[in-house]
């Protein structure tokens, strides 16, 4: 299938089986795949281009309204548009919610986010005032993604590709890391910032990265968040509220 239909294919899990559909206009389509197995036909609905969209609703964190280009935002809230475009990241996602929810009880100052797949968290970074903001990860997609957003919302995001677990990170105060539990202790081991917000891990896991202290905790449909300071600046960990 992949072979196939290099641009894409979906899996669905049916009655008799998986099911594999591909989406195709190519008239060889049902002969190339009857050696495979059992091969229907059958005509999609209209408007089928535009059916991934219902998969991206506008949430809503605290004063941010964070959705996609096609939902109106809701009066009274900064509005933060983000195009999923082909990067990880719309807002949506439980670990996404919960580091903007701890990212809202911090004092703004110069942020990192590690990992930054469409650039959600640092655009809603610069949309409450931390500065600067960069945004690092080693997908060139990603990164493109973060650069157009950060522009679709008028903000100024610096979004650079880099490895994250072997490049020199930025002297800033704060770092977002939502990518998983390990990648998030090595990353945290090399930052010098005093603050750090991650997650991309499970309720059970808990991140132990040396020479840090998780201050709180926020925990959403399984996910779970954690706000760290540096030990030797846990006297300081400018909250506020």
């Amino acid at each position: 299938m992949i072979e196939l239909f290099p641009e894409g294919f979906e899996e669905r899990d049916g009655d008799a089986g998986v099911e594999l559909t591909a989406y195709t206009e190519r008239p060889d389509a049902v002969a190339r795949l009857e050696p495979l197995g059992t091969v229907r036909e059958s005509p999609v609905a209209q408007g089928w281009e535009d059916a991934w969209k219902d998969f991206h609703k506008p949430v809503t964190i605290g004063r941010l309204w964070i959705g996609p280009p096609w939902e109106a935002a809701e009066a009274g809230l900064t509005a933060i548009v983000i195009d999923p475009g082909r990067a990880f990241g719309t807002g949506a996602h439980a670990t996404t919610r919960l580091c903007i929810e701890l990212l809202l009880e911090v004092e703004p100052a110069g942020l990192v986010d590690l990992g930054c797949g469409s650039g959600v968290v640092a655009v809603a970074a610069a949309k409450l005032g931390f500065a600067p903001v960069l945004a690092l990860d080693n997908d060139e997609l990603a990164v493109a993604a973060a650069r157009e957003n950060a522009a679709a919302n008028g903000v100024r995001v610096d979004a650079r590709g880099a490895d994250v677990l072997a490049d020199p990170l930025p002297d800033v105060e704060v770092a977002v890391a939502n990518i998983a539990r390990a990648p998030v202790e090595q990353a945290l081991e090399r930052f010098d910032g005093r603050m750090a917000i991650v997650s991309g891990y499970l309720e059970a896991e808990r991140p132990e990265p040396r020479g840090w202290s998780v201050v709180d905790r926020r925990v959403a449909d399984g996910w779970a968040a954690d706000l760290l300071v540096g030990e030797a600046r846990a006297g300081a960990t400018g909250r506020v509220g």
